[in-house]
């Protein structure tokens, strides 16, 4: 009996460790720091929905138009430990969207701001609210390092063909 208990237990707090446990998670290596509490409604106005909400922009985000492959391969690397329990790398949905084609449909920059700003972006971007009415599951905030979000960045883009 009591290793049924501590199954479920251990269960349970597996969940709510991966999914993040219902606490908004902070980002200690981003120059910007994550809000402090989720907001009711928050307004868009002056929201670029295709540069979307955060630090990162075209003018510090700079893509190579071929492909870093060891930047890729760290970006693989790491989207296995923080993304694919969520993401497919083709179009199919898992808990979240498929990868395939994402870097045709956004910007670099949105995507990095994206990937470590989730939850201000969810609450203003509205191809990201509708998303999240398929989904049904707000994207965590992975506390990704910009080299990290790069690196994923990169992977993306090889998923997508980039050579």
């Amino acid at each position: 009996m009591t290793n049924k208990i501590y199954f479920i237990l251990c269960l349970a707090m597996s969940f709510l460790i991966a999914c993040g446990g219902g606490k908004q998670q902070t980002n200690t290596t981003s120059a910007t720091p994550a809000p402090a509490a989720q907001p009711e409604a928050t307004s868009t106005d002056g929201y670029d929905p295709k540069r979307g909400e955060g630090k990162f922009s075209e003018e510090n985000v700079k893509i190579d138009a071929t492909l870093n492959t060891s930047m890729a391969d760290a970006g693989e690397k790491a989207a296995g430990v923080k993304c694919t329990s969520c993401h497919k790398m083709t179009e199919e949905k898992l808990v979240g969207p498929g990868w395939k084609g994402v870097t045709s449909r956004h910007t670099a920059h949105w995507i990095m701001n994206f990937i470590t700003n989730p939850d201000p972006m969810i609450d203003k971007d509205p191809v990201l609210q509708a998303q999240l009415e398929l989904c049904l599951v707000r994207m965590p905030n992975q506390s990704l390092a910009d080299e990290e979000a790069r690196s994923i960045l990169e992977y993306m883009r090889k998923n997508d063909g980039v050579k």
